[in-house]
């Protein structure tokens, strides 16, 4: 039998590290033995797939065992001395994403720590127990309290160790009553808790007392290497649990490139499960979610399985009163425009922060939005953009604010365009603002200077979204065909904008102050009057960019005059 077992554990690969339930085969420390990974694992991984069929998807680099770092040490050796000074017998595990990240060679800063016989908040206060022994300082204990109702199953204790915050939970079993979807929960082994996380690629286990990586459901390390997203049991019942975890499979497939095996999609598209994903996940934690996504490295491939599995409006909730009404099909509108709009940002080759890129993508995902509106419960005319921030994914105001702002900017780009593009006179500017008398090529200076100071930084942003816009194209496709031509258009306009010296035109100062305005003037005291007088004469610095201050002040009186003769 162990020679059998050897063949098997030839064949499947490692540093695969299992552990065995109930008598072992041979002698083993603490039920786990690691087997060596031969060059033909590699080849047979890539040669197959589940189905069997030959696959061009290189198989996934998985390291052969993990390589802390030093900080990971520190943490580490001191949670060993405190189970060797209390003589515990708790078992330490680092469960999940860290485990998956280190094998696959990246940095991972969040670490969370399973116990086999006692609660999180119960080991950190033996932590600190143990710190006031050795005459070091203790730490903080915070406590996320468990939350059913929103398949939040797990009291949570956080501990700062060595500056890095440390999540510890005890392992969990799980029993369902036949009329409930909420678990009874109670201790667990480290088997049981395996089989109930969301992912096998995440069902991994650090063991920090022996230091060996352990495979409990004897698939994570075999999907980890295939490139395979599915869960430990069957993923309907996964799903129905958390119903979070469908949003979750989505991101780690498209963060990892990782294929969902189709009884995952399946489950994931199930009306029971969009309903659960609707009636019983906080609106935080789908944010949450999809934040990262749109974050991350794919956020199109992200948003197209969220369309793909029905589920769009279902993570975008609209309210019901849009105008105009919402067809079950703009879902993949959005996701067109999201992928042209990257394609488009790629090839221009703009720098964005981290920042700007996740505004810029959210803009582009709803820019078939931008004029879909609702009546909110004061009976206000408000953007759906707006409701689907606030309320579908309890992401900032200030998110919201951007992406409609990002919108707005690049509708008044779309207006001037045409005029940066043309070099002969092609009449007046009509633009919403009203603008102080000055030429035609000023006013167009007057017009880009004001919208740049309104979106700052993001003006190349907002420019880039209305380059999509221009020449009212019928369909995504179309705009796919003319990105080429688009990215001309950005570039002209944004060379006309270098040009005109309107980049960080956000940062120049007023000449005249408001006091000085209210000296000048006689005005006696403050009020709207002086407000439209620093509008005129911020828009009369953007026509005459070398204009004095005495120039300035000349021009504002000759003005002031004029109206009181009109007047």
């Amino acid at each position: 039998m162990a020679a059998k077992l050897t063949q098997l554990g030839w064949f499947y690969g490692s540093s695969l590290t299992t552990t065995f339930t109930g008598k072992p085969f041979f002698p083993v420390l603490n039920n786990v033995v690691k087997l060596k990974k031969p060059l033909l694992y590699r080849y047979c991984r890539a040669m197959s797939t589940t189905n069997g069929t030959l696959s061009s998807r290189p198989p996934v680099v998985v390291k052969e065992d993990i390589e802390l770092s030093d900080k990971e040490k520190q943490i580490f050796d001191q949670l060993r001395q405190v189970l060797s000074h209390f003589n515990l017998e708790t078992k330490l595990r680092v469960a999940g994403g860290w485990v998956r990240d280190k094998l696959l060679g990246k940095d991972c800063y969040d670490i969370d720590i399973a116990l086999d016989n006692m609660l999180g908040k119960e080991f950190c206060e033996k932590v600190n127990e143990y710190l006031v022994s050795t005459g070091e300082e203790t730490h903080g204990i915070g406590v996320i309290q468990s939350n059913p109702d929103q398949s939040k199953h797990l009291e949570t204790a956080r501990m700062r160790l060595f500056d890095v915050w440390i999540d510890f939970v005890n392992l969990r079993s799980e029993d369902y009553t036949e009329n409930s979807r909420i678990p009874t929960m109670k201790f667990g082994s480290a088997e049981q808790d395996a089989y109930r996380r969301d992912l096998t690629i995440n069902s991994l286990f650090y063991n920090i007392n022996t230091c060996l990586v352990e495979d409990l459901t004897g698939r994570g390390l075999d999907d980890l290497k295939s490139g395979r997203i599915v869960t430990p049991l069957p993923p309907k019942e996964t799903f129905l649990d958390d119903p979070l975890r469908v949003v979750r499979a989505i991101r780690f497939s498209a963060r990892f490139e990782f294929e969902m095996v189709e009884e995952l999609k399946a489950a994931a598209a199930d009306e029971d499960v969009k309903s659960a994903i609707a009636d019983k996940i906080s609106r935080e934690r789908i944010g949450h979610e999809v934040d990262l996504m749109v974050s991350g490295n794919r956020p199109v491939k992200a948003m197209a399985y969220i369309s793909e599995l029905g589920l769009f409006w279902v993570v975008f909730t609209p309210p019901t009163n849009c105008d105009p009404s919402i067809s079950e099909e703009l879902d993949r509108v959005c996701v067109g425009f999201m992928d042209v709009g990257w394609k488009h940002m790629r090839e221009i080759g703009c720098t964005f922060s981290d920042e700007q890129r996740r505004l810029y993508s959210y803009a582009s995902l709803f820019l078939p939005l931008r004029k879909t509106v609702y009546l909110d419960n004061k009976k206000k005319s408000v953007p759906v953009v707006n409701h689907i921030f606030r309320n579908s994914l309890k992401l900032k105001a200030s998110d919201a604010d951007d992406v409609i702002k990002l919108h707005s900017a690049a509708e008044k780009f779309l207006t001037l365009i045409p005029f940066v593009l043309s070099s002969d006179d092609i009449g007046e500017i009509k633009s919403q603002t009203e603008v102080i008398d000055v030429p035609v090529p000023l006013k167009l200076r007057v017009l880009l200077g004001l919208l740049l100071r309104d979106i700052k930084d993001f003006w190349r942003a907002a420019l880039m979204l209305s380059t999509l816009l221009y020449k009212n194209s019928s369909s995504v496709d179309a705009i796919a065909g003319e990105l080429e031509e688009r990215r001309e258009v950005f570039k002209k306009v944004e060379q006309e904008i270098m040009k005109l010296g309107l980049d960080k035109v956000w940062e120049v100062k007023p000449l005249i102050n408001g006091k000085d305005i209210i000296r000048l003037l006689e005005l006696g005291k403050g009020g709207p009057v002086v407000s439209e007088w620093q509008r005129k004469l911020l828009q009369w610095q953007l026509a005459y960019p070398s204009g004095s201050v005495e120039e300035c002040i000349d021009w504002m009186t000759r003005q002031a005059q004029l109206k009181r003769v009109k007047t």
